[in-house]
């Protein structure tokens, strides 16, 4: 019987994704299951892949254990790890995205306040600012994947590799991936040792909705 391996973040937990799977027809039914009355936001699926035999859990073990490291509690599937760096995995192994279904069907499942407050919740969140963060012009930034060095140059701006551009523009450079992809540069930069992620947060802390 075919597999769903799905990645899921919740607006409410920034920095955090869950990576599960499901023999279910519908990954959907699994993320009302997770979404109780102690979570304040519904989850959303970043990737969701229908994997043939796999009926030991083969893709979502080794995803698990090139994680390890990450895992916030060894008896729950959260990790403390950007989307993009499980969904580089699960698009490498073969399978079957199933991803525009699933958000269609959760789409369906959302009443009106839940999308409201969605909405307000992501509404409260501003945009990385590192002059309100405390940090002035000429900061350096530190690559946690290549060392490389950013400068900060305005409240939006650093200068990496010779030019003025956004944090998540450099980001991109610094990965290598195509300038459209979408990515969040937190935790991919650190100032004296801090991920800014630690530091936005500390900011702009999360407020319930």
């Amino acid at each position: 019987m075919p597999s769903i391996v799905y990645v899921l973040t919740n607006p409410a937990m920034p920095g955090i994704v869950k990576i599960g799977k499901t023999n279910r027809n519908d990954t959907q039914v699994r993320m009302n299951e997770l979404y109780t009355t102690g979570v304040p936001l519904p989850f959303e699926c970043v990737i969701a892949v229908e994997v043939e035999d796999d009926p030991d859990g083969g893709l979502e073990k080794a995803i698990h254990t090139a994680f390890a490291p990450y895992r916030l509690n060894p008896s729950r599937e959260f990790f403390q790890i950007e989307p993009l760096q499980v969904e580089v995995l699960l698009k490498a192994w073969p399978g079957k995205d199933v991803t525009p279904q699933v958000n269609k069907e959760a789409e369906k499942e959302l009443n009106a306040g839940d999308r409201e407050a969605v909405k307000r919740y992501k509404g409260r969140r501003p945009n990385l600012n590192f002059h309100e963060m405390g940090m002035l012009d000429g900061i350096v930034l530190v690559s946690t994947k290549t060392g490389e060095k950013a400068t900060v140059a305005g409240e939006k701006k650093v200068s990496f590799r010779d030019e003025e551009m956004s944090l998540t523009m450099a980001t991109r450079h610094a990965l290598g991936l195509d300038l459209q992809h979408p990515i969040g540069p937190g935790s991919y930069w650190t100032y004296e040792g801090r991920l800014l992620n630690e530091i936005y947060d500390e900011t702009y802390p999360t407020r319930e909705v």
